[in-house]
């Protein structure tokens, strides 16, 4: 792929939609245009950290797994985002292992070129270290519902959460989440059991919290779904 295709995708990526073309094609100069396969890793956990990467197109799971193989999901990314977000000015290994859930195309840029370029780049810096506060505040917002919330709570804190970073607002006020999570991935998101998600999502579903919808296996009014959380 020529750089000036390299050049358009990444100006899909809010990171460097703001760029001026100088700065835009220092970071041209170091990136690469890869695909993925479905099932494929771009890295397993331990790996040393050498690349960032950024979907262009695709999902990609990242999660981490225990002596036992039961996963833990992280999170499960789309186009637009970027990972993994430990490993900047530090060394290290990957924290979890990241499989792609969907045929993806991504740039990949190494990942300390990257940092020389933050260097001389103070606005570039501040919006990678928003994206990184951004998953610091979601990250404790998540174990705080571990720690706070019973497991009925935590399922609908997920389910809010998935209709904001993968849902859609229909014109009904109804929101839908557009990815196909299998019951399975809903469980290793909050570190319960499959049999666990399925009784959760019928009982919403009988307290009409979950909605039958044409367009999605997963659809809700949020204002309802964040009143019965909060007892409103």
């Amino acid at each position: 792929m020529n750089t000036d295709t390299i050049k358009e995708l990444l100006t899909h990526f809010p990171l460097f939609a703001r760029l001026d073309d100088q700065s835009l094609s220092q970071i041209v100069g170091i990136s690469i245009h890869r695909e993925w396969g479905k099932g494929s890793h771009l890295f397993m956990q331990g790996e040393p950290i050498e690349n960032v990467y950024f979907i262009y197109s695709g999902r990609i799971k990242i999660y981490k797994a225990d002596s036992r193989g039961r996963e833990q999901i992280v999170a499960i990314l789309k186009e637009g985002e970027m990972f993994p977000h430990v490993g900047f000015f530090r060394k290290g290994g990957y924290p979890a292992f990241a499989q792609v859930l969907e045929q993806a195309e991504l740039v990949v840029i190494p990942i300390r070129d990257f940092e020389n370029i933050l260097r001389s780049n103070p606005e570039l810096c501040i919006q990678v270290f928003n994206v990184l506060g951004k998953k610091i505040v979601d990250l404790q917002d998540r174990l705080e519902a571990q720690i706070l919330n019973n497991t009925y709570e935590q399922v609908i804190k997920l389910l809010i959460r998935l209709g904001e970073t993968n849902g859609r607002k229909l014109e009904d006020g109804t929101t839908v989440i557009k990815s196909d999570y299998t019951n399975q991935q809903l469980a290793n998101m909050i570190g319960t059991t499959r049999e666990t998600i399925n009784r959760t999502l019928t009982k919403l579903k009988k307290e009409g919290l979950l909605i039958n919808h044409s367009e999605a296996r997963l659809c809700f009014v949020h204002e309802e779904m964040e009143g019965k959380l909060y007892g409103e």
